[in-house]
């Protein structure tokens, strides 16, 4: 009698230990489910990045909102809620990037621009603007600015062109074969200090600017098209609103290198192709 009592306690115990495992993996692919539709990523370890971004963004909100998205990423971020804390910042802390909204309490976010390239700021400075129009982004990309992204914006395309001007600013770019230097006329492509050089004095170039020149003098003679140079400088495909982002970096490169911008000698345009280097 007590052995058949102590064979049902077993059977009873391994019953509730099937049932246990049983309902603890169900809750696990309860919560799998969960994420999968919430759109949420299980907690992996995370790998840090040493790229810091600085934020220049008034609505408190959005901030934030950008803030935990990039710092998810592995990103180091902070926040500038006006024009001229984003100046200091900037100044002390030597940001590789800067998301920088257009409208700010006190002075534009194309004011900041503006200075920033004034002090040979070189760092790639992606617009936040909330409105799709052209003026906005035209006069961004005069005064300096590297892309734009219209709010609302999608946080994976915000990353995807976040890492993309990281990668060809700062990665790619560094990859140059030391000590190379291509001549043409009296400027010269220093491709170890990723710089130009005339008359063996710099010339100001932001690396978006820089890479745009390589791209161009290392096939000479062969018209690109606005879509291949997207695709080769930003990293994602081509546009309509993008053709008008191509032209404005061409000039201010026309404006940096040719004798006379309005009769260019090295980037010529090719009507219907679009530009090409002509050493």
């Amino acid at each position: 009698m007590q052995l058949v009592c102590l064979l049902l306690a077993i059977i009873i115990l391994q019953l509730k230990w099937h049932k246990t495992i049983e309902i603890s993996t169900h809750e696990k692919d309860s919560d799998s489910r969960i994420d999968q539709l919430l759109g949420r990523e299980r907690s992996t370890p995370k790998k840090m990045s040493a790229e810091r971004i600085l934020i220049v963004e008034d609505e408190r909100a959005v901030a934030r909102g950008l803030e935990y998205g990039l710092d998810k990423e592995g990103f180091s971020v902070s926040i500038a809620d006006t024009g001229q804390k984003a100046l200091e910042m900037a100044r002390t802390q030597k940001p590789h990037l800067i998301l920088l909204d257009i409208r700010l309490p006190d002075i534009s976010g194309f004011d900041v621009c503006r200075k920033l390239r004034g002090e040979g700021m070189r760092q790639p400075i992606l617009m936040l603007t909330a409105r799709d129009e052209s003026i906005d982004k035209v006069l961004g990309l005069e005064l300096g600015a590297d892309d734009y992204v219209v709010k609302p914006y999608d946080m994976r395309e915000l990353i995807s062109r976040i890492r993309a001007l990281l990668r060809r600013a700062y990665g790619e770019l560094a990859e140059a074969r030391q000590g190379e230097r291509i001549p043409f006329g009296d400027l010269e492509l220093d491709l170890d200090q990723l710089q130009v050089l005339r008359s063996g004095k710099p010339l100001p170039m932001t690396p978006i600017e820089f890479r745009l020149l390589r791209y161009l003098v290392s096939q000479p003679n062969r018209p690109v098209s606005r879509e291949a140079i997207i695709d080769a400088i930003w990293g994602y495909p081509g546009d309509i609103g993008s053709d008008r982002t191509v032209d404005v970096h061409i000039r201010h490169l026309r404006e940096k290198i040719e004798p006379d911008p309005t009769n260019p000698r090295w980037i010529v345009t090719v009507r219907g192709a679009g530009y090409k280097f002509q050493p």
